[in-house]
């Protein structure tokens, strides 16, 4: 069954009776194009933002997460002007909903086994039993949802065993990539076939067909190097998905330099040359030009959502960032608080700090109020 672009190989897991929540964050029901029913009807309007909420982590000058603040402890500004906090909780008190993305495309091919292993470790260690539930996506030139949410450790495990990098692309008579044809595989008529990366797209759409519709503590944590190729959104728009979801993203970059070889084809010469192009369909790229900056990408997309980016090496593994990350979502603070009733629609920046100077506040730096533009898959 085809969830617009996402390929899902498994039933989405029954609902789970849900409890009570904090006031939700803004949600605007606006219709996006090839994701829904091609039938259903939703209206183009905005809807009044009522609750803005944040996710924030507190760490000291040393670094050391700070887990014992109170509401007063905070201090809040919208677009420059104070603003009264209305809710305020630990991260004890709030489920927690993680979608797992993990890149598979060609040049991750030689650390899916040690992503495999770290992610089922992390799941074991921090989902909690009867509250917290996780999902697993796997992307590359397809998007597929792997696991729908589920507190099953069985049923993630069986996800991640499902990750691999794709096969070879086949060559068409014309020379081409061959790609998926027909309903169903293609969002917005985007060809997925052969090489690339779908980075934007997998977070624009884990955000949109699955964050947004969850209550309570909401995170991506996204392995890949960095770089997209082929995505038919852009890095913002990505990034805006994910803020209107109140979803954190945090990134581990995990760059194998010896996976960029003629296979991976960021080139487009070679074996693969021809029918996909280069980076943003502009046709293809020199061997010997720079790919872009995965890192730069990657911490965009975290500061900006409130997450952290992280770089795996020798001495900072996989197991040790995940370790760093449980430690973040089990000490987090959720603050919400009602913006004015005549908003401007559009970006609103958010300034969170705390009365003592010494500590620093990770939160995301901004909210959207009003409906969403179009996404550039109906461009």
């Amino acid at each position: 069954m085809v969830i617009g672009a996402f390929a899902q190989q498994q039933q989405p897991s029954t609902p789970q009776p849900s409890s009570p929540q904090p006031p939700s964050g803004q949600q605007p029901t606006t219709q996006q194009p090839s994701l829904k029913q091609p039938n259903a009807q939703e209206p183009k309007i905005a809807v009044e933002v009522k609750t803005v909420n944040i996710l924030a982590t507190v760490r000291d000058k040393h670094g050391k997460i700070v887990s014992d603040l109170t509401k007063d402890s905070f201090q809040l500004d919208e677009d420059g002007k104070p603003q009264t906090i209305d809710y305020f909780a630990k991260e004890s008190d709030l489920p927690l909903r993680l979608a797992l993305l993990v890149d598979t495309s060609l040049s991750q091919r030689r650390v899916l086994d040690q992503e495999r292993d770290a992610s089922y470790e992390f799941f074991n260690k921090l989902l909690r039993p009867e509250k917290d539930q996780a999902a697993v996506i796997n992307f590359d030139y397809d998007i597929t949802l792997l696991q729908d949410f589920t507190a099953s450790r069985p049923k993630l495990q069986a996800a991640l065993q499902q990750l691999e990098t794709p096969q070879r692309p086949q060559m068409d008579q014309q020379g081409g990539q061959g790609g998926q044809s027909g309903p169903g595989g293609q969002r917005g008529g985007h060809g997925r076939g052969g090489n690339g990366t779908h980075l934007y797209d997998a977070i624009y759409l884990a955000s949109d067909e699955l964050m947004s519709k969850q209550q309570g503590r909401k995170a991506i944590v996204v392995l890949t190097d960095g770089v997209d190729h082929g995505s038919k959104e852009t890095l913002a728009e990505a990034i805006e998905t994910a803020q209107r979801a109140d979803t954190v993203v945090y990134s581990i970059l995990y760059a194998d330099e010896q996976g960029y070889g003629n296979s991976h084809g960021f080139g487009m010469g070679g074996p693969y040359g021809g029918g996909h192009g280069g980076y943003g369909g502009h046709g293809g790229r020199s061997p010997q030009q720079e790919r872009p900056d995965g890192k730069k990408v990657l911490d965009q997309i975290s500061r900006m959502t409130g997450g952290r980016m992280f770089e795996a090496s020798k001495k900072d593994t996989v197991d040790k960032i995940y370790a760093e990350i449980n430690e973040e979502l089990r000490n987090q603070y959720r603050l919400g608080y009602t913006p004015a009733k005549d908003l401007e629609a559009g970006y609103h920046k958010i300034h969170l700090t705390t009365n003592n100077k010494d500590l620093k506040v990770q939160a995301r730096d901004g909210y959207y109020s009003g409906a969403q533009a179009s996404p550039s898959a109906s461009r």
